[in-house]
């Protein structure tokens, strides 16, 4: 049997999706499983080892450079890949379907009322009905296994393998909490002064923090500077980064991929919420968890000027990870 999934971005949900990939081998294991990505995310699943093959779409620099021979070469690329037995846009958007119908028509995907974009339905040849607002992994799941015809149940999921594969790194940071600082809106972002409070509420151990971009080291540097267990992870590409997180004993941070990481991976982690929500964005298990603001939020209408993350104490959120870092002791 021959699978393709198309999930061509983001990071965080690209990360989300990866523990599909476990359960379609576990329901069949001869399946050959392919992977459309955009190209700038392909690093963090190319080398997954329950996958045949991952194939890279410049649609973002189609987009942002207008390039009509750019745009033939990725339509040329999408209809030589061949014949698929199932293809499964797990991403549900108009950019997706259009990808996925390049590639066949034997497509799954999101009926129109469980969809953020309801036209991309009318690319599927099979309809999978789910809340939008359900939380998006178990929406993954749902539509993967109606597709495929295979049972998967929620404790599957909570009983899940590491989903990604772990490469080498020096001077990995066994022991130390990593703190994620960054975030793709501002709104998303604790407030680097709360993160170094939050560092000296948890002074007895070490904490690497996680950066991507010169805003985020810039930041880092400030909560460096004024804490004295804190300092600045490397500079980390992104198939590094899944085995930097996933060496940490704790990761905190805000709703973004690399947080999502350590859910991926099996690793204790707190998520912070606030103008996303947390019922829709982790799949909770006792020891990945989250701490919302109060803020109200509706799934299909997100605010991006909803700044009330700011207002999570660091204290709860220092009393939560001793808890989870004591758990961890006594599990040993």
């Amino acid at each position: 049997m021959r699978i393709l999934i198309v999930r061509l971005s983001a990071l965080g949900d690209i990360i989300n999706s990866a523990p599909i990939l476990q359960f379609i081998k576990q329901a069949y294991p001869d399946a050959k499983i392919e992977w459309v990505c955009e190209e700038g995310f392909a690093p963090i699943i190319e080398e997954h080892p329950l996958l045949h093959k991952v194939h890279r779409v410049s649609i973002k620099r189609v987009k942002k450079t207008k390039s009509i021979a750019l745009l033939m070469q990725n339509i040329k690329m999408l209809r030589s890949l061949g014949k698929y037995d199932h293809i499964i846009d797990l991403q549900g958007l108009i950019k997706s379907a259009i990808v996925a119908r390049l590639v066949g028509k034997n497509i799954a995907g999101f009926a129109k009322d469980s969809i953020r974009e309801p036209f991309a339905a009318n690319f599927y040849q099979h309809h999978t009905h789910i809340p939008y607002a359900e939380n998006s992994i178990w929406r993954t799941c749902v539509l993967a296994s109606d597709a495929l015809n295979f049972t998967l149940t929620k404790q599957m999921l909570l009983d899940k393998e590491p989903a990604l594969k772990m490469m080498p790194i020096e001077e990995p940071p066994t022991d130390a909490i990593s703190f994620v600082i960054g975030a793709s809106w501002p709104s998303k972002i604790y407030p680097k002064e709360k993160f170094v409070q939050l560092a000296k509420l948890l002074k007895a151990y070490k904490i690497v923090l996680i950066w991507g971009s010169e805003p985020e080291r810039e930041d880092a540097l400030y909560i460096e500077k004024n804490c004295e267990n804190a300092s600045l992870a490397p500079k980390l590409s992104l198939s590094e980064l899944t085995s930097y997180i996933a060496s940490t004993q704790l990761c905190i941070g805000n709703d973004t991929g690399p947080t999502h990481l350590a859910w991926a991976m099996n690793i204790p982690s707190i998520t912070l919420f606030g103008p996303t929500p947390a019922s829709k964005m982790i799949f909770e298990t006792k020891t990945n968890l989250c701490i919302e603001s109060d803020s109200v939020v509706d799934p299909m209408k997100l605010n991006r000027e909803d700044f009330s993350i700011q207002d999570i104490a660091p204290e709860k959120i220092a009393d939560m990870a001793k808890g989870l870092l004591h758990d961890q002791f006594l599990s040993f």
